[in-house]
């Protein structure tokens, strides 16, 4: 069964209109919210965004039943232990309902502003993969010893821990030869944003190889699209702003028929769920 869900982006709105839109996405009977963790708007234009976690808490009191997730926390713009105990924390807040994404970072601009270092893609992809592990051992196993190259931990807990016992931890990205061989590893979701029907369906068969290298069943990760939605070229530039040509091949459109074909699209592709991502 397809799951259905909607990503709302922090840009350009407040708690107050974010806080009505998820009790509204949930009346209407979707399976799933998440937020971004981002500085600035992703419309290349307005620096106002909401904070990721403080938000994430927010999504957590403000719904009963969804999933409250995120899509995703930036590697590079917290230390693991400090994600891992505010999700924890969250998860409590939602009673068990929270689902924990993770991604190496893209949005070079935010990087130079704050003098965060923007590294090369590899750099960026081994945070990640240290990230993942960290996170994972904290939020469940009693005690975390870790040594690598960003993060060291010497008999550290995470307590309490989550409602779950074992919280789902999805990854964020495309990459064919690091970044889904990181999801086939760690994680219990992927997630692809902005992906065409046959870019899914080739990234998902990626990550499906990446699986039976390290030998997991790939039926053990669920694999999620975001799709924009807007129905005229007015609101695909309100939305997207410069990046509105790199969204455009995924965004639904058209007629509702047509829309419901395109979804059709990706469900023969084989997502297991599929976000509408919305942004003000």
């Amino acid at each position: 069964m397809t799951l259905f869900g909607a990503h709302t982006g922090l840009q350009n709105t407040t708690m107050g209109e974010l806080t009505d839109l998820w009790r509204r996405i949930e009346s209407l009977g979707f399976d799933w919210i998440s937020i971004w963790d981002h500085f600035y708007a992703l419309d290349g234009q307005s620096p106002r965004c909401l904070e990721a976690v403080a938000a994430h808490a927010a999504l957590a009191c403000a719904t009963e039943r969804v999933r409250v997730g995120s899509l995703v926390y930036c590697a590079a713009y917290r230390h693991p232990a400090v994600l891992a105990n505010a999700i924890a924390t969250i998860d409590d807040l939602s009673r068990g309902r929270t689902t924990l994404g993770i991604g190496a970072g893209w949005a070079q601009a935010e990087f130079l502003a704050y003098g965060i270092p923007f590294d090369r893609a590899g750099p960026r992809l081994d945070r990640l993969d240290e990230f993942t592990r960290v996170v994972r051992s904290l939020l469940r196993d009693g005690v975390t010893n870790f040594s690598g190259g960003y993060f060291t931990l010497t008999d550290a807990r995470c307590e309490p821990k989550p409602v779950q016992s074992n919280l789902p931890i999805w990854i964020g990205g495309g990459g064919e030869r690091r970044t889904l061989r990181i999801a086939a590893e760690l994680a219990d979701g992927w997630n692809i944003p902005f992906a065409t029907p046959d870019v899914f369906r080739h990234k998902r068969s990626v990550l499906h190889g990446h699986c039976e290298a390290v030998g997991r069943d790939p039926r053990e990760i669920s694999c999620s699209v975001n799709v924009g939605l807007a129905w005229n070229e007015d609101s695909l530039l309100a939305q997207f702003g410069t990046n509105a040509e790199r969204a455009r091949p995924s965004v639904l459109s058209g007629s509702d028929g047509e829309v419901t074909e395109r979804i059709g699209a990706y469900v023969a592709s084989g997502a297991d769920q599929i976000n509408i991502s919305m942004r003000a």
